[in-house]
């Protein structure tokens, strides 16, 4: 008989760990220089979630065999992945070293079904049970079976081999190598997006990146406890509050409207003293920079700037749906360009070498959430030859922020819902939840 664990608390036995090499490695080492966009966005874990019921009950040895051998080949192609990064003693910064040192995965066997995990609290979830971190290694895949002979794969990526577009890309390609289908995206590894000689940007960007110390991002201020959290936001939903953000006539997308009703749910909780709070999104330049976007759609890298937004309290308070998506708009639109991407590059070639990171992620400047869309991010395709997943998130097992961060992604369902990762200060997370829109997420959201 099953052990039942309270609450959903659980152990992980780890079996194995494993080194997986490519099946065609490189003739020679590579060094492959991080391009300025890359030293942008930093190198810390992004991890990716994946839960698969596994109906058809395929053996834990046989599932294994075939994720290995495809990564092998998956590899073979995305070359980097399987490399070192290392710093270079000459410019002082990071460079990937693409010598097949490998990919590291880890096996493991988790106390509990996947029916009693308690899918709302990520925080269960994370380092020490369902993420392993080795810094050796900037891919490493955990694969734990469940007693009810589901399966979860957890991806984590060093974020100087890419960013959300590249990592799926990446996905994509070994699913399909596991499936046997040829692979539809054939990676671009060039990393060549060179600032302007002489470089030049337009002096708003310093208000929005700033050239900062590790000292300083250890010591970002975060006054409050942050709770990574798990919701899933239904289909009608969604469109109503696009339907609200419309009313006036003007044309928003469904993550605008989402980014107003989630910014006007934000002024209620938090301290009274601020007047005014912020709101930011990441913003891919794939399509923007270069010209048209099957150009870049295939480039291996980060490609990210950030659009940022302020108000006031009482413009929030007061303030329809309709028109905060309006303040929404109007703040993404001034990054979705190719002018702010060359800027940026050459904003970034000015600061060399050092860390930089943007304002709001550091928390300079007050209350503030961060959003990602990854509505085009793979969830229902990534079928490893055992089934489509019954979820698909990500979260990172980074402690310290200096910004609430939600994440958005379509839900295995594939119906038009969503799952909604979030990093919330609990007084966000309350007001929340308090709305019928975020429900947080159960094992019967997800129908097992």
């Amino acid at each position: 008989m099953e052990e039942v664990p309270e609450h959903g608390k659980f152990a992980v036995n780890f079996t194995e760990k494993s080194v997986v090499k490519a099946a065609n490695p490189l003739p020679e080492p590579q060094r492959l220089a991080l391009s300025n966009l890359d030293l942008l966005s930093g190198r810390f874990p992004v991890t990716y979630f994946y839960f698969y019921h596994n109906p058809e009950k395929v053996c834990f040895s046989s599932i294994m065999e075939s994720l290995k051998s495809s990564l092998a080949e998956t590899l073979s192609y995305y070359y980097p992945f399987a490399g070192r990064i290392v710093q270079n003693p000459n410019t002082n910064e990071p460079e990937i070293i693409c010598d097949d040192n490998g990919a590291l995965v880890v096996e493991g066997h988790a106390t509990i079904s996947l029916k009693k995990l308690d899918f709302y609290n990520l925080d269960q979830f994370l380092q020490g049970k369902l993420v392993s971190l080795n810094t050796e290694f900037p891919l490493q895949v955990q694969v734990t079976r469940y007693t009810c002979g589901g399966i979860s794969i957890t991806f984590t990526f060093d974020h100087a081999l890419g960013d959300a577009s590249a990592f799926g890309k990446f996905l994509v390609s070994w699913s399909e190598i596991a499936q046997r289908k040829p692979i539809s995206c054939m990676p671009d590894h060039r990393r060549n997006l060179l600032a302007r000689c002489p470089p030049t940007y337009q002096p708003s960007l310093d208000q929005t990146f700033v050239k900062c110390t590790i000292e300083e991002i250890i010591n970002m201020p975060t006054t409050q406890i942050l709770l990574k959290r798990l919701y899933h936001v239904d289909v009608f939903s969604i469109n109503r509050l696009q339907q609200l953000a419309c009313d006036s006539g003007n044309k928003r997308t469904k993550i605008e409207a989402f980014s107003a009703y989630v910014w006007k749910i934000m002024v209620t909780a938090i301290d009274e003293r601020h007047q005014k709070c912020k709101m930011g999104w990441l913003v891919d330049g794939r399509g923007r920079v270069h010209g048209a976007e099957d150009l870049m759609s295939n480039y291996i890298g980060n490609v990210l700037s950030v659009a940022v937004a302020e108000a006031t309290i009482a413009e929030l308070k007061q303030g329809s749906i309709s028109d905060i998506a309006s303040n929404v708009h109007d703040s993404i639109s001034k990054v979705t360009n190719e002018a702010h991407f060359l800027d940026l590059i050459d904003w970034i070639e000015c600061h060399r070498p050092g860390l930089m990171l943007s304002r709001i992620v550091l928390g300079r400047g007050g209350p503030a959430l961060v959003l990602s869309s990854g509505r085009r991010f793979p969830v229902a395709e990534l079928d490893f030859g055992f089934g489509g997943p019954v979820l698909g998130t990500v979260c990172t097992t980074v402690e310290k922020i200096g910004v609430g961060y939600m994440n958005q992604r379509p839900s295995a369902r594939n119906d038009g819902s969503w799952t909604v990762s979030a990093i919330l200060w609990p007084e966000l997370a309350a007001a929340l939840e308090a709305d019928s829109i975020f429900q947080p997420m159960s094992a019967s959201l997800l129908r097992l």
